[in-house]
């Protein structure tokens, strides 16, 4: 029953926080909270299916074009629904125009998919119980992202760039950095990285157009118990939420286990409401 608790919480929680970093990396450079997050994750189990069991795609070949339909899908959300409303981000317009976007992604999917959920294919045929690769691959998808994006920021140029503009992306544009490029090019990212979380955690939560939805909310509780803008307060927040989902999905079931999260996630903002390992923002004045 633990072994299968953490096992099961483990996995899930991956996948929260690999959404969550999908929302941290598009709101880096464009301080835009996109709501097109998990739809990126729900589209990376689709296409998965579609690649691999409709088309009959080897994995080698799934996996990439995956990835490239996602960060398609990523670009698409900052020209069609961040780009137009950046002037207008005091009246957060951008709430409406990236829920909008969406609801069209994951109405498109039902109507061109399925309203079903579908069967989604095994990957490797490794493990068994607790130890089967549906558990231990959205963990190994976490640590390459993470390990991937670390690597990324602090060692290359590009990087270095998209801190730039993340810090502050006035002062960037004035040093002649591309700033709408590099905005760009963190939403191709954060698509990739959301087609991963869905393809990783397909064999959990099959190829469903309402996983969307569900993860929208709890891809976003990592970043708001860790922090916003902080990819390892995601990681701790999204697998913490995961065994604590799984936890009370064994003692109290059904519903009840959503009102357990809801009240966590509300008991944790209001003692620390910039997230446990957020910093409160200093305002000169």
């Amino acid at each position: 029953m633990f072994a299968s608790i953490l096992a099961s919480g483990l996995a899930v929680g991956a996948v929260y926080a690999l959404i969550g970093i999908t929302y941290n990396t598009m709101f880096a450079t464009s301080r835009v909270m996109s709501f097109t997050a998990g739809q990126l994750g729900m589209l990376g189990g689709v296409f998965g299916s579609l690649f691999m069991l409709r088309w009959g795609m080897p994995l080698i070949v799934a996996l990439p074009l995956v990835l490239i339909a996602c960060a398609a899908v990523g670009v698409v959300t900052e020209f069609v629904a961040v780009r137009p409303v950046l002037k207008s981000l005091d009246q957060h317009l951008y709430v409406l125009s990236t829920l909008a976007l969406a609801l069209m992604i994951q109405q498109v999917a039902a109507i061109k998919w399925s309203t079903e959920p579908q069967p989604f294919p095994r990957l490797f045929g490794l493990g068994s119980g607790a130890f089967d690769e549906k558990f231990w691959l959205p963990v190994l998808a976490l640590a390459v992202t993470v390990g991937g994006l670390e690597y990324l920021y602090r060692k290359t140029l590009v990087g270095h760039a998209f801190l730039a503009v993340a810090e502050d992306n006035f002062a960037a544009r004035a040093l002649g950095l591309p700033e709408r490029g590099l905005r760009v090019a963190s939403y191709a990212l954060a698509g990739a990285i959301g087609g991963l979380a869905g393809f990783s955690g397909g064999e959990l939560l099959l190829a469903f157009f309402a996983n969307g939805a569900l993860l929208n909310f709890y891809g976003f509780v990592p970043i708001a118990l860790g922090g916003l803008g902080n990819n390892r307060g995601a990681l701790i927040g999204g697998l913490a939420l995961g065994l604590f989902q799984q936890a009370a999905n064994f003692i109290v079931g059904g519903i009840f286990s959503s009102v357990a999260v809801f009240a966590l996630f509300i008991i944790v903002l209001l003692a620390a409401p910039q997230g446990l390992f957020g910093h409160a923002g200093a305002r000169r004045v």
